[in-house]
């Protein structure tokens, strides 16, 4: 059995156990202790010169990277993507050169680490007590321990649900489903991501009994990927004239919403609450077959000209204030301990309603996906996208 093997089959049982409440309760019980006194970067002032960070687009602002600056001395210089491929087949093109921090999601960690794109980290130089324990642990594996070496700093977590327009879609937990997407009065005012729709889709296939195989199952197995996707597939094309508008980054998504006349998605917890800020009356809330929830975080790029300022940015990361200015910017959780004492009542009832009764409890975790499973998946995508 493979590296990547290994953390797969291992991922499908961490998920059951590791969940956001974990997570909360965790961060929670350590904040008093880390936002107590000043911290001291352990890397940072004798890291000098520039960090170059690859991230996801509309994550990190201009203010954090001014606090990070003054705190450490380093320069930071933001270079933004939009998508997990978008990602690696940047690093896959430079041979794992020219940034010396890059943003991955943790379930595709091991997709870099087979192509010899990251570095395994120097456990050493993180100052670990600053990031939420369970995280930590959890992220071991998901995907971010391959063979026995950590690549993955975890950042950053949140959910893909369903947002809703409250005066046109109105949503109520426990009977809301990925299934309310198809429903024939929302016919040309949906929006959905290509791949993971097909995911919410065999959730809700997989409640009714429909789908071949479980789909976890069809992680580690090509022909019950196939089998599950060839039912996934069919379910896809006769409701896509329900579609009003794809998304693959966050602009599209809120822009679904804003102007081009979507009332209802599948689409990142973070989409939902920057659309709440600007007053539009979008709401976001877990589905009764499970929120799609995932983690993301920091790694070192095999040829980082600079991988002593990018120990300097996670450092500066783990800290209250940095997991607070993330939080607010980008409307994700940040994985930094403390940092949710100092965020607005605003975004803690955002996910007091998005995530009500037992929804953390029932969360629905990525799996590692391999090399193998992306090209089927995306595969699959494009035939749905092109039906």
């Amino acid at each position: 059995m493979t590296d990547t093997k290994r953390s797969s089959a291992a991922t499908q049982r961490a998920a059951k156990a590791f969940t956001r409440r974990t997570v909360l309760r965790a961060g929670a019980a350590a904040a008093g202790l880390a936002a107590a006194g000043p911290f001291i970067l352990r890397e940072g002032r004798a890291a000098g010169g520039t960090v170059n960070i690859f991230s996801w687009s509309g994550y990190i602002s201009p203010a954090m990277l001014e606090d990070f600056q003054k705190k450490t001395g380093v320069k930071a210089v933001l270079t933004e993507y939009a998508t997990n491929d978008e990602l690696l087949n940047q690093l896959k093109a430079t041979g794992g050169a020219g940034f010396d921090i890059i943003h991955p999601t943790v379930d595709r960690v091991p997709n870099y680490v087979e192509f010899d794109l990251v570095q395994p980290l120097d456990e050493s130089k993180v100052t670990w007590t600053g990031c939420i324990d369970s995280a930590v642990i959890g992220s071991a594996t998901m995907g971010g321990v391959v063979g026995g070496k950590r690549f993955f700093a975890p950042a950053d977590w949140g959910t893909e649900a369903l947002a809703y327009d409250s005066t046109k879609a109105p949503l109520v937990y426990g009977t809301a489903s990925y299934g309310d997407l198809w429903k024939p009065e929302y016919a040309g005012k949906v929006t959905v991501r290509g791949h993971s729709s097909l995911i919410g889709i065999g959730l809700w296939l997989e409640a009714d009994g429909k789908l071949p195989h479980p789909l976890r199952e069809q992680f580690t197995s090509e022909a019950k990927a196939r089998a599950n996707f060839d039912a996934i597939l069919k379910t896809a094309v006769a409701n896509k004239k329900a579609v009003g508008q794809f998304w693959s980054n966050e602009n599209e998504a809120q822009g679904a919403f804003r102007t081009n006349g979507c009332v209802i998605g599948q689409t990142w917890d973070s989409t939902a609450a920057a659309l709440r800020k600007e007053k539009l009356p979008v709401r976001f809330i877990a589905p009764k077959e499970g929120a799609l929830a995932w983690m993301e975080g920091f790694a070192i790029p095999k040829k980082a000209p600079n991988a002593e300022a990018a120990y300097a940015w996670i450092n500066w990361f783990y800290t209250p204030e940095a997991g607070a200015l993330y939080t607010a910017h980008s409307g994700i959780s940040s994985t930094a301990k403390g940092a949710e004492t100092l965020l607005s009542d605003e975004a803690k009832a955002f996910f007091a309603e998005a995530y009500p009764g037992d929804a953390l409890s029932k969360l629905w975790w990525w799996p590692v996906q391999e090399p193998w499973y992306v090209s089927l998946r995306n595969e699959y995508q494009d035939r749905f996208l092109a039906a």
